[in-house]
């Protein structure tokens, strides 16, 4: 009966054992399975989140990488329509060294080609010589410059695939029409750079048109009329994979039955809007990365739990190490899974590595921007003194010619200290700061603007303390802020009848610098010292002297502020603080 009874109590406690085993395992399992759905559902968004905002910093980058391309242009016709060279073939008809000096342009410019036509809409000079002698008389870039004062942008189908971006600008002598100077803008070196990624992007026009796309299938289409047209293998096509869609990721639109993520950005530029499509495919394999290690994670518990049961129960001893040999199967595997997902992820840094030059590209794009904007003052002012010296000279007055030629001088001088100046905008300045007098200042501001005050005879108001106003900073960089505050009040009052600005400086706390004007006033004031934000035509400006001026004030620890005045016309203040005797003596 006693061994009966312990075969019993055996039976029972292997039962007991056996039973607790059991819910050890189903508790285990539970476990895991609770935090496998929890770490796949956060990390599901948490990645998704990350592809949304990587795809829309890539929409940043192309979109002001267009429009960088396209501001830089829109200045190229205005600049050879005046060229004398140029003007004098097409009123002479010798075009022999026409071709070979707009060569000598097309690489310093950066544009596809440039070619020049005459009244008949003949080409007479190009960069391409094969395109010598053709007739764009039909052409609406050559009709619309013919029609116009200023320059046309003009977007027109290829014959063979593609579309061409071209800006053209009328020259004349005299107001007599002389013919029409093209620049054609190379926009499909983009797509050729985007067909490198493995997103899909397209950009549309104001009719929603496509007219850039790294599908070339999908131009001259609608987008939904391109997504539905079965593409080529293009960019979206290569970087679908067939994965089941396990992860329920939520998608924006469906290519070729595939889930893609949309994103779309507005291009500042006659209503165009560029889009991307991104696959979730990277998603899933950076969850399944880290999911396969947790169930690796937990295989290895169930497995140290085999272990530690197999010395208790000699007779499952064998099935044990069955399922061990088969978790050892399992972790091979995912090793290798994870070594693949590895190489994945240095290939992602790579890639990061290319959007961060691309960034820099794109910083230096509007950096060349910027620089164009500020040396527009100092050349216009040349090119008016270059006329008077020109004048002086014929009429025999060399002396008063010379001192043109003086003055041409120094602003050649403040041009090199602007472009040396303009990189206060990307980092804080402050080395050289000396003391400053703003009179002295506004001065040479007013002097520098003379020959356009003159041209437009504006009624200037000119309030200034007897006592000096003294500033700590940059006399260049003040100076560079009152003559972009002077020309946007100059701009401002094109349309009056007897246009005025006054100017007022007065010293108390702070040495304020006040311009108003009796223009139309400001529409929008709260972006109005974003970059690239203007209300001025193409051409006439690109948005970033307010911006400059407001980061030089900031610099300088003062403010630069912008308001309507109680009548009309704008009001502009600049407040920056005033050296007192005390400071000076401690300098």
């Amino acid at each position: 009966m006693s061994g009966e009874t312990l075969n019993t109590d055996k039976k029972s406690r292997l039962r007991t054992i056996s039973w607790r085993v059991r819910a050890a395992l189903l508790l285990l399992c539970i476990i895991a399975g609770t935090v496998i759905w929890v770490t796949n559902s956060l990390l599901t968004d948490r990645f998704t989140q990350n592809t949304r905002n990587r795809a829309e910093l890539r929409l940043a980058l192309y979109s002001g990488n267009l429009l960088s391309e396209l501001r830089r242009s829109a200045i190229v016709p205005q600049l050879l329509a005046r060229d004398p060279e140029l003007i004098r073939a097409l009123e002479t008809g010798d075009f022999s060294q026409s071709t070979a000096r707009l060569i000598s342009f097309v690489e310093e410019i950066g544009a596809a080609s440039l070619f020049l036509l005459d009244t008949d809409g003949r080409t007479v000079a190009a960069t391409d010589r094969n395109r010598l002698g053709e007739n764009h008389r039909q052409s609406s870039y050559f009709v619309d410059a013919m029609r116009s004062n200023s320059t046309v942008f003009t977007v027109e189908p290829r014959e063979s695939a593609g579309y061409s971006f071209t800006y053209s600008r009328r020259l004349d002598d005299l107001n007599i029409p002389l013919g029409v100077i093209i620049v054609e803008v190379d926009l499909q070196k983009f797509e050729r750079a985007w067909a490198g990624i493995s997103d899909a992007v397209l950009v549309t026009d104001s009719t929603g048109t496509i007219i850039l796309a790294t599908e070339p299938r999908w131009r001259g289409l609608t987008e939904d009329a391109a997504l539905v047209r079965q593409p080529a293998q293009g960019a979206i096509e290569r970087a679908l994979q067939a994965t089941s869609d396990w992860t329920s990721l939520s998608a924006d639109a469906y290519v070729q039955g595939e889930a893609v993520m949309r994103k779309e950005a507005r291009i500042p530029f006659r209503g165009w809007q560029i889009a991307s499509f991104t696959t979730y495919t990277n998603v899933r394999e950076r969850v399944n990365a880290v999911l396969a290690l947790e169930i690796m994670g937990f295989a290895i518990l169930l497995a140290l739990a085999f272990y530690f049961l197999s010395r208790k129960n000699a007779l499952r001893m064998a099935l044990f190490q069955r399922e061990s040999a088969s978790l050892r199967a399992l972790n091979h595997r995912l090793q290798r899974e994870i070594a693949e997902r590895e190489r994945m992820q240095a290939s992602l840094e790579v890639a990061e590595q290319s959007l961060a030059q691309s960034s820099k590209l794109a910083a230096l794009g509007e950096m060349s921007a910027a620089v164009s904007h500020e040396l527009n003052q100092p050349l216009a002012a040349m090119k008016t003194y270059l006329a008077g010296a020109r004048l002086l000279v014929r009429r025999n007055r060399p002396e008063e010619a010379l001192t043109s030629f003086t003055r041409i001088d120094d602003l050649i001088e403040r041009m090199g200290a602007i472009t040396k100046q303009l990189k206060s905008y990307a980092r804080k300045g402050g080395e050289d700061f000396r003391p400053v007098e703003l009179g002295g200042a506004l001065g040479s501001a007013l002097s520098m603007m003379e020959p356009q005050l003159r041209q437009r005879q504006v009624k200037i108001g000119r309030i200034v303390p007897d006592d000096p106003v003294l500033v700590m900073g940059d006399q260049v960089r003040i100076e560079q802020v009152m003559v972009n505050l002077l020309r946007n009040a100059l701009d401002a009052t094109k349309g009056e009848d007897e246009p005025e600005i006054d100017v007022i400086l007065a010293a108390g706390e702070t040495a304020t610098l006040t311009v108003r004007d009796n223009g139309p006033g400001i529409e929008d004031l709260d972006n109005l010292f974003e970059p690239f934000y203007t209300t001025k035509q193409p051409g006439d400006g690109v948005g970033l002297g307010l911006a400059i001026s407001s980061g030089i004030v900031n610099d300088l620890v003062g403010r630069l502020t912008a308001r309507n005045g109680q009548g009309r016309g704008a009001v502009f203040e600049m407040q920056l603080p005033i050296l007192t005797g005390e400071i000076e003596a401690a300098e």
